[in-house]
C-alpha cells in the first residue's frame, strides 16, 4: 500500500525531516504503531511514533531535530528507557530505541534491552499496533506488517502479535487497552484475547491508578462507552478497576416484585449522556449517579423495593472513588458530587403545586450546573416503555420552561445574597460567629422562599429585624 499518500503534508514535511536527521547520523528509523493504524482508518492523530536501531539512536535523532528544526520544543529524555520525545506545535514525536521487554511478576516497571524492528514489533500490545513504514532511504515508504495488522483493521479485530497470557502477565496494562480500542474503534475482541484477559484479571492490581484511570476515562469519552463497560465487566476487571459499578449488578426479587439491574442502566444513562455531551466529567457523573444504591437497598411488602437517600449516600462515595482512582480531588471531582446529589431533585418539580420557592432552590443549589443537570435526568430515563419516556421528557421540559421562568426573574444562578457576613459584621460591630451565621441563613432563607425581595434594601431591612430579634443593634437603631 502507498501509506505516504495517507499522510496530510503539513505532518509529512515533518516526517521527512526526521528522515533526513535520521540519514544523517546513519541511524535507521521506521514509524511505527497507532499513528499507522490511524492514518489507514482515516482517524486524526497527533502523536507519532518512531523506532530507531542502536544505543540511545531515538535521543539521538530527538537532540538533532531540535537543533535543525525552528518552532521545535525542548527535548524530554527518559535514559532508563531510551526514549525521547518533542513537539512541534500540536504534533508530539516519540523516539525510542528498538527494544525488547520484559516484566517481573510483581513489578509495573519493565527490564529493557535492545533489539531489532522485529523484536520491538513482536513486543507491541496488539496486531493493528505493530504495523511500520520505513523512513530509510533506501526503501521509504515501505510497509511492514508481519502479524497481519491490516487484515485485523479490515476484520475489525483486536489480537496480539503473541501468545495473549503472555502479553497480559507482561503488561498487565494491555487487557484495558484492548478494552479501550474495542471501545474506541468499534471492534471487537478475538475469542482467545478475551479469555486471556479474564484469566489474568488479577494482574491489573500491579498496575498504577493513574494508569488505569488514563484508559478508563478514554472509554468513557468513547463514542459509545456501554461497550467498554460491558466488556470489563465480562472479563472480570470491573470488580477490580470500579467495584462500585459492579455492584450495581443483578436484580432481587421478593414476592414476584423485582428492581432493575442497575448496572446496565447506569451504562445506559452513560451511552444517552455520551450523545449529548463529550465532557468527561458530566460522563462521570452518569457513571456514579446510581453508585450508592447498594447501600441503600430496602424491601417494603407494600410498596416493593426502594432506594431512599442513594443520592446523599451516592454523592459522598465520589470523594473516595476519585481518591483511590488518582482522579482530581478538585472543583471537577465537587461538579460530580453535586450532579449525584441533585440528580433526583429537577423530576420532583413535576407537579404542578411545586412553589417558586423549590425552584428558586435548586437553582441556587445547582448554580452553573443546572444546564448539565438538567441533561443527566433526562439521560436517566431508560424505560423500554416509550410512552413512559414520552411523558418524562415532557414534564422535564415543563421543568426547564419553570427553570427559565424563575431564572429570568430572579436570576439565582450562582447567585450569593446582596448582604454577606462582613456587612453585618460591620453594621452590627461584632466578630464572626454564630450569629453572623444566623443572619446570613436567614435573609438567605427569606429570598429563596419570596419572603423578601432579591435586592440590598430588602435584605438589609430584614437584616436589621432579625439582628434585633436575636439581641443585636446598628448603629442606625
Amino acid at each position: 500500500m502507498h501509506f505516504i499518500s495517507l499522510i496530510k503534508q503539513s505532518e509529512l514535511s515533518i516526517i521527512k525531516k526526521v528522515a533526513k536527521v535520521a540519514q544523517k547520523h546513519q541511524i535507521p528509523i521506521w514509524i511505527v504503531g497507532g499513528y499507522v493504524r490511524d492514518q489507514i482508518l482515516g482517524r486524526s492523530s497527533k502523536d507519532i511514533d518512531f523506532v530507531c536501531l542502536g544505543q540511545d539512536s531515538g535521543i539521538r535523532v530527538a537532540k538533532s531535530l531540535a537543533e535543525e528544526l525552528p518552532g521545535a520544543g525542548r527535548v524530554s529524555i527518559f535514559r532508563n528507557y531510551g526514549t525521547a520525545s518533542i513537539s512541534i506545535g500540536d504534533i508530539h514525536l516519540e523516539f525510542v530505541g528498538a527494544r525488547k521487554e520484559s516484566y517481573q511478576k510483581t513489578s509495573r516497571n519493565p527490564v529493557v534491552e535492545s533489539g531489532s524492528l522485529e523484536d520491538d514489533q513482536l513486543r507491541r500490545d496488539f496486531t493493528i499496533n505493530a504495523m511500520a513504514v520505513s523512513l530509510n532511504e533506501k526503501d521509504f515508504g515501505t510497509f511492514i506488517d508481519p502479524f497481519n495488522g491490516m487484515l485485523h483493521l479490515h476484520q475489525a479485530i483486536i489480537k496480539t502479535p503473541t501468545d495473549a497470557h503472555s502479553t497480559f502477565s507482561d503488561d498487565p496494562l494491555r487487557m484495558m487497552r484492548a478494552i479501550r480500542f474495542a471501545s474506541q474503534l468499534n471492534f471487537s475482541i478475538d475469542k482467545t484475547v478475551l479469555e486471556a484477559i479474564t484469566a489474568q484479571r488479577e494482574r491489573i492490581e500491579i498496575i498504577s491508578k493513574e494508569r488505569i484511570s488514563d484508559e478508563l476515562n478514554k472509554i468513557i469519552l468513547s463514542h459509545k462507552p456501554s461497550s467498554g463497560f460491558i466488556l470489563l465487566f465480562q472479563t472480570g476487571l470491573l470488580q477490580y478497576v470500579l467495584p462500585e459499578l459492579k455492584a450495581l449488578h443483578g436484580v432481587e426479587i421478593i414476592d414476584d416484585m423485582a428492581h432493575k439491574d442497575n448496572f446496565y442502566h447506569t451504562i445506559k444513562v452513560l451511552d444517552n449522556v455520551a450523545k449529548k455531551s463529550n465532557d468527561l466529567w458530566l460522563r462521570w457523573s452518569a457513571i456514579l449517579h446510581d453508585i450508592g444504591k447498594p447501600a441503600s437497598k430496602a424491601f417494603d411488602h407494600k410498596t416493593g423495593w426502594t432506594f431512599h437517600g442513594h443520592d446523599v449516600i451516592g454523592s459522598r462515595m465520589v470523594y473516595s472513588i476519585f481518591k483511590r482512582l488518582k482522579l482530581p480531588l478538585n472543583e471537577k471531582m465537587k461538579y460530580v458530587q453535586k450532579l449525584v446529589l441533585l440528580h433526583l431533585r429537577p423530576i420532583g418539580l413535576v407537579n404542578k403545586t411545586v412553589t417558586d420557592s423549590a425552584i428558586r432552590r435548586l437553582l441556587f443549589d445547582a448554580g452553573n450546573e443546572i444546564d448539565d443537570l438538567m441533561l443527566l435526568c433526562e439521560a436517566d430515563i431508560t424505560s423500554k416503555n416509550q410512552n413512559k419516556v414520552k411523558q418524562y421528557l415532557e414534564n422535564f421540559e415543563k421543568v426547564r420552561l419553570r427553570l427559565k421562568q424563575v431564572e429570568t426573574r430572579d436570576r439565582l444562578r450562582n447567585w450569593q445574597p446582596p448582604i454577606d457576613g462582613q456587612f453585618i459584621m460591620d453594621t452590627f460591630n461584632i466578630k464572626a460567629g454564630k450569629k453572623v451565621g444566623i443572619i446570613k441563613t436567614a435573609i438567605r432563607e427569606a429570598i429563596l422562599d419570596g419572603k423578601i425581595d432579591n435586592n440590598f434594601d430588602s435584605a438589609f431591612q430584614f437584616m436589621k429585624k432579625i439582628g434585633k430579634e436575636i439581641g443585636l443593634s446598628s448603629e442606625e437603631n
